[in-house]
């Protein structure tokens, strides 16, 4: 029998020791704030029924969506003609299940069926794994965790202002100094294209005014009219690309260009709405500067994102100081559960990247040293005699709250050394004949050399300081 070469499927990944313990680090952040504004975690099942699933994300979508096989012989209730009538027809036959997609339709159909149990406004918030059958590439994985915080059951815009604060929040907390929380208002998008006689081609608007920095004016004026917008819609737009000074002054802009559009008028006081909660709440989005000297909260009116189901405001937010997409994002939407026969919930919601996030952290060197460590001090044996004696000492350090562990043979010094250096303990315990008579173990610490003789309770002192 030949020996089969271990491997994984393309697009997934092992995550080693000391990425987990980065990633934790990461999630902890994330967790300890949607808590503290009131978030409870959700998890549903790795699988759903394959009719919840489909349908929800669009045809290309749907061919994205791993299927799982019936148990047992899936063949078993086919014929011959259910081949014949394609791969749409026969997967109905021989899959009931599918990995779930997202983390949306799993929360909504959630919504759902615990409508009766759940007390709304509802947030909760959910990190977990999806998969999607895409081809695998640079940063595209099949397996991939998802980051998600929702409140639904509300139209308040208390709740679009307390998801910038979660974002500010979150990324403080993780260190990074320059970030931008951008942000934009469906109904500004659809205000512009109306006032400019173009109702209903935001989109198309959007995709071209985005590339104004990398093509400037006249490249977007050329795209604009190379998808058929019309030359006067494409003059009428200009005053959008000379939009300066403040956050509130940018709105002051826009009141007149918008005109009188319902929808416009509309995106502009959710804005200043959630501009007067944050000011109220003292955020520091609004009062903290990047080193540009920018507002980390920008209003951003290219910023066109989930045109398809977001109604109300929409969020991204990128760092400043490292090549990479968005790591953030999110928004306002008013059918969350229609697609399951509950219309009419509107709801507000956003998601981290953990794994751009982590990247960024990686490349700016952000990760702190207690990240990157597991077991806090590594007990030394030399013989017996000093195993026995390490075993109390061992259970002592593990109640102190100190993550302890004791070499579990007496090999080498050199080779328990390298064994501390390699899973980066930063302190070692050495315990031989003479500290055994005096009480007095050496503690020798990893990054300086520096060694001393101390009393275990003097060591826990020193180590829990």
């Amino acid at each position: 029998m030949s020996k089969e070469k271990p491997s994984i499927p393309k697009g997934t990944r092992d995550f080693g020791p000391a990425v987990v313990v980065k990633r934790n680090y990461i999630f902890g952040v994330i967790k300890r704030t949607f808590e503290k504004f009131g978030y409870l975690p959700l998890e549903t099942p790795a699988m759903e029924q394959l009719s919840v699933l489909t349908g929800k994300y669009g045809d290309e979508g749907d061919q994205l969506i791993f299927k799982i096989l019936n148990s047992g012989d899936f063949l078993a209730k086919t014929k011959p003609e259910d081949v014949e009538q394609g791969a749409k027809h026969l997967t109905r036959k021989i899959s009931e299940k599918a990995l779930r997609y997202d983390l949306t339709v799993p929360f909504a159909r959630f919504v759902v069926m615990n409508r009766n149990e759940i007390n709304f406004p509802f947030k909760r918030y959910q990190i977990q794994p999806v998969w999607r059958a895409d081809r695998p590439q640079k940063g595209r994985y099949r397996e991939f965790y998802q980051c998600d915080a929702d409140v639904v059951g509300t139209n308040s815009l208390l709740c679009e202002a307390e998801i910038v604060q979660m974002i500010d929040e979150v990324l403080t907390s993780l260190e990074l100094k320059d970030f931008t929380i951008k942000i934009n208002h469906r109904g500004v998008l659809a205000g512009i294209a109306e006032a400019i006689g173009e109702k209903g081609r935001e989109g198309d608007i959007c995709v071209a005014i985005d590339k104004l920095d990398k093509i400037g004016q006249e490249g977007v004026r050329k795209e604009l009219l190379e998808r058929g917008i019309a030359e006067e819609a494409v003059n009428k737009l200009e005053p959008l690309y000379n939009l300066s000074g403040s956050n509130e002054e940018k709105l002051e802009q826009l009141q007149s260009l918008l005109g009188n559009t319902a929808e416009g008028q509309r995106g502009l006081n959710d804005l200043r709405d959630v501009w007067q909660y944050l000011s109220q709440l003292g955020s520091g989005a609004l009062s903290t500067q990047n080193p540009s000297g920018q507002p980390r909260l920008m209003l951003d009116v290219t910023l066109a994102r989930g045109l398809s189901y977001y109604t109300g405001c929409i969020f991204e937010v990128k760092v400043n100081n490292v090549s990479m997409g968005s790591i953030s994002g999110g928004g306002r939407y008013d059918n969350l559960t229609g697609m399951f026969g509950m219309p009419g919930v509107s709801g507000v919601g956003f998601s981290f990247g953990v794994d751009r996030i982590y990247d960024v952290l990686e490349e700016l060197g952000l990760f702190p040293g207690s990240s990157q460590v597991g077991t806090k001090v590594l007990m030394v044996q030399f013989d017996k005699e000093s195993e026995l004696y390490s075993l109390p000492l061992l259970q002592k350090l593990r109640d102190a709250g100190i993550a302890s562990e004791l070499y579990p043979e007496a090999a080498k010094l050199k080779k328990q050394m390298s064994y501390a250096d390699q899973k980066n303990i930063p302190f070692v315990l050495l315990i031989g004949s003479e500290e055994i008579k005096s009480g007095k173990l050496q503690l020798r610490d990893m990054k300086t050399g520096e060694q001393h003789a101390l009393h275990i309770d003097e060591i826990i002192a020193q180590l829990n300081s």
